[in-house]
């Protein structure tokens, strides 16, 4: 008899809200277009009504509406107070000077007229530029608040919301959409921080206990050589996934913008970095230099500490044979911190610079094995910088090995 099909199971529930559907007039939506084009037409056309009601006022007093007549006839002949016309004269020469006086009248209007609207045409300018200036704020204000919840945002705070009221216009949309998009991130962050929790406590519980087993059993003194030998082994071995999952752990925490800032001086993180690495360099007969002043920033010192160790171990484990140096400096420069490390060793290509900041990567080589670290010391130095705000750049020493310059801002 055939077996019985599964029964189908339900679609998975979306985890953010489902867009409404859009409306079957869209037209009569208020967007963003017809307010603005309701907006600026309505501007013109006031615009337009209060320029000619002014150019017909002008009009009318530079015409002289209302009032008397500049000529007057008195006992028989024609008199004014605005011209000068002349008693006795042809009746020509009396035209003349009428028609002269009339024409004088008629460009003093016209100059007046010019003038008085050009007055007012600058005075509803400055009143145009400053009243569509206020309506661009207020219809653009939503984009400021969009912006400003984006700027947090970036500081890992993710609960922030726009939660944008008003017409269903673009801009509406606009937020809506990126809410979902902070909603479906902080529910990723949230999940890479539990993932980074639980990955630190299952990864870090068996090794502690491997590396516990092992040290008993080395110190059993009736053990025999060949096993305290595969102990060792072995215990190197833990050691190097130990160093491996914590350096994961450290890449993926600082990741991330740090929040809690402390001052910390960078002269006494490298003077930190020297002291943990001094008997590695004096086995290998590095010698360690430098002068460092003091640089104060705000950021977290256990992980700027880290860049400091990571920058000097590795200019100390990837140097020359004999009369090798390695030289660290801290100085403040140009409104910045400034932490420099600087050593001899091999030759490094400009182009494979990029390289060295990649994670399990080293000079001509990529995920194998090595006694000098795990390959992740300058990814964590450089994901350490760029969650202060900072940055790390590498560049070619002439005569070999390199010169690491750190940079964080105050």
């Amino acid at each position: 008899m055939a077996a019985s099909p599964a029964p189908m199971k339900a679609p998975p529930k979306p985890t953010w809200e489902p867009k409404a559907q859009e409306s079957p007039y869209p037209w009569l939506r208020p967007t963003i277009r017809i307010r603005l084009t309701l907006l600026y037409g309505g501007m013109f056309l006031i615009a337009g009504i209060l320029l000619l009601s002014i150019i017909y006022m002008l009009a009318a007093q530079a015409l002289n509406v209302g009032s008397d007549l500049p000529f007057q006839i008195e006992s028989g002949q024609v008199t004014s107070h605005v011209c000068d016309l002349p008693t006795k004269a042809s009746p020509d020469t009396f035209n003349a000077a009428m028609n002269a006086c009339v024409n004088r009248q008629r460009e003093h209007a016209l100059d007046s007229l010019l003038n008085r609207s050009l007055l007012a045409l600058v005075g509803l300018s400055v009143i145009a530029f400053a009243f569509g200036y206020a309506m661009a704020g207020r219809v653009l204000s939503p984009l400021g608040r969009i912006t400003r919840t984006a700027r947090r945002v970036v500081g890992t705070d993710l609960t922030r919301r726009i939660e944008l009221d008003g017409p269903d216009d673009e801009l509406k949309e606009l937020a809506d959409t990126f809410d979902e998009m902070l909603d479906r991130l902080e529910r990723a962050f949230t999940a890479q921080q539990r993932f980074v929790g639980n990955a630190s406590h299952e990864l870090r519980t068996p090794l502690a206990i491997n590396r516990t087993l092992l040290e008993v059993h080395l110190s059993d003194p009736e053990a025999p050589p060949e096993l305290h030998q595969l102990g060792r082994t072995l215990l190197a071995t833990n050691e190097r996934s130990e160093q491996l999952v914590e350096g994961l752990l450290l890449l993926a925490r600082s990741d991330n913008q740090i929040i809690e800032r402390k001052p910390v001086d960078m002269a006494e993180v490298a003077d930190r970095a020297i002291d943990q690495t001094r008997a590695e360099a004096a086995g290998k007969g590095v010698e360690v230099r430098g002068e460092r002043a003091s640089a104060v920033v705000q950021g977290n010192g256990v992980l700027l500490e880290r860049i400091a160790l990571n920058l000097v171990q590795n200019a100390v484990r990837y140097n020359v044979a004999e009369a090798g140096w390695v030289e660290v400096t801290t100085e403040f420069q140009h409104g910045q911190a400034l932490l420099t490390v600087s050593n001899t060793g091999p030759v490094v290509p400009a182009y494979e610079i990029d390289n060295l900041f990649e994670p399990f990567r080293r000079l001509r080589t990529e995920r194998t094995g090595s006694d000098k670290g795990v390959g992740l010391g300058l990814s964590i130095a450089r994901s350490v910088a760029r969650a202060h705000g900072g940055r790390i750049i590498a560049e070619p020493r002439e005569g070999g090995g390199l010169v690491m310059r750190v940079t964080l801002p105050v």
